[in-house]
């Protein structure tokens, strides 16, 4: 298969971010204390095998995979409320410098931001895809990406360990008159 050089260069940086999740996880489903924070790794981790492998056969193949088989994961709302954290007081973060193994709260927030991060670079690498099974695979690990990121922070609000607040109504007030509603027309 063919690559365009700035499809290389993403798929080159796809495979380094799917190494180092494929590699942080299977530590952290061994770490996890929390029943609930171990299952949502084991039951994403296989997707992560999958988007790692289905990457490496990008690179390697003279042929593009069979892309039909990576899917997007779900994910289920399981918030009672989407702007106020369930947990009060917030437990406060207390800095562990000098320890070897993390606890939840630290194996939770890395696999978060590993999420987004990835999130971003797939939807950025999906933008400068020709190839349209590259780019369909970008977009469906994606939203895998999207749609974990979404449990784990799910779980993390849950926990409250991820702070969430509603925004200020005066505020969304005058925001939201600043812009008037347009009506349909044909240009």
């Amino acid at each position: 298969m063919q690559l365009a050089g700035h499809e290389f260069h993403e798929l080159s940086e796809m495979a380094m971010s799917c190494y180092n999740t494929v590699s942080c996880m299977s530590t952290w489903m061994k770490q996890a204390q929390d029943p609930e924070l171990q299952q949502t790794l084991t039951q994403h981790f296989p997707l992560h095998i999958d988007d790692y492998n289905m990457t490496v056969e990008f690179l390697q193949g003279a042929a593009a995979p069979d892309i039909s088989t990576f899917q997007p994961d779900t994910y289920t709302p399981n918030l009672t409320s989407y702007t106020e954290t369930p947990v009060t007081p917030l437990p406060p973060v207390e800095m562990r410098l000098t320890e070897q193994q993390p606890n939840d709260r630290e194996i939770a927030s890395a696999y978060l931001l590993n999420q987004k991060a990835a999130a971003t670079n797939y939807a950025k690498g999906s933008l400068e895809c020709a190839n349209p099974e590259l780019r369909t695979f970008f977009e469906n690990a994606f939203l895998n990406s999207s749609h974990h990121s979404y449990d784990i922070w799910q779980y993390m609000v849950n926990k409250g360990y991820y702070p969430l607040a509603p925004a200020p109504a005066m505020d969304i007030q005058k925001v939201g008159a600043m812009y008037p509603v347009l009506k349909q027309q044909t240009v």
